[in-house]
């Protein structure tokens, strides 16, 4: 997310050989008060009993996911970063899927974050 609130383009991420070079969309979201033990719990189960089906989402999306948690004075944050060749498009795809799994994982976040990832995403707002 940039200063206007939206999401911002992926870039290209620096590597030491130019053939590993890929996008990378990288969000911050915060975790209201009170949900950061309902959001280790979630990350529990997406390593745990749904890895399976957490990897084969990803690869589907050709995107490879990291989170992190960081904690700050003025509260907690999620950090995530999606790298491929598209991570843009591929966020935007993970938004319209049905499935069961996509469908568990969107109402994680919902009652985490209180975010709703099936809404259409904002045009990215560039700076000049």
């Amino acid at each position: 997310m940039d200063v206007c609130g939206q999401l911002t383009g992926a870039v290209k991420c620096a590597a030491p050989h130019e053939e590993d070079v890929m996008a990378m969309l990288a969000m911050a979201f915060p975790i209201p008060a009170g949900k950061t033990e309902q959001w280790k719990k979630f990350i529990s189960e997406l390593t745990g009993a749904r890895k399976a089906e957490f990897a084969a989402s990803r690869r589907s999306l050709g995107v490879r996911e990291r989170t992190f948690l960081q904690h700050t004075p003025q509260g907690d944050l999620v950090l995530v970063t999606l790298e491929g060749d598209h991570p843009e498009t591929a966020f935007a795809e993970f938004g319209k899927r049905t499935d069961p799994f996509t469908m568990w994982f969107k109402q994680q976040v919902s009652e985490i974050h209180g975010m709703d990832l099936s809404a259409p995403r904002p045009v990215p707002c560039r700076s000049k």
